[in-house]
């Protein structure tokens, strides 16, 4: 007569296995970066001009808008692409 093995089968108890793709922090720094483009946008956006027939160009090449505006933006893309590339833990 042959014997018969026993087979068993592993059970996870306790353990819960999670693959998901990004942690809490991953959002967290994906939300700051989001805040941050969005402050780059809003300093970025043009005033309202008293007379439309004249070029105000102190408003339109204020260091806000053409350096610091583009600046939080190009800062909040690399934030995002760091929230990305991080492996959750």
């Amino acid at each position: 007569m042959a014997q018969q093995k026993k087979t068993t089968i592993p059970v996870h108890t306790k353990e819960t296995v999670t693959n998901t793709l990004f942690g809490k922090e991953n959002y967290k720094w994906m939300v700051i970066g989001l805040v941050v483009m969005a402050i780059g946008f809003f300093l970025m956006a043009g005033g309202k001009s008293s007379n439309p027939n004249v070029f105000q160009d102190k408003d339109v090449y204020s260091t806000t808008r053409i350096t610091i505006a583009p600046i939080l933006i190009i800062a909040g893309l690399i934030i995002e692409i760091f929230a990305i590339m991080k492996k959750p833990e």
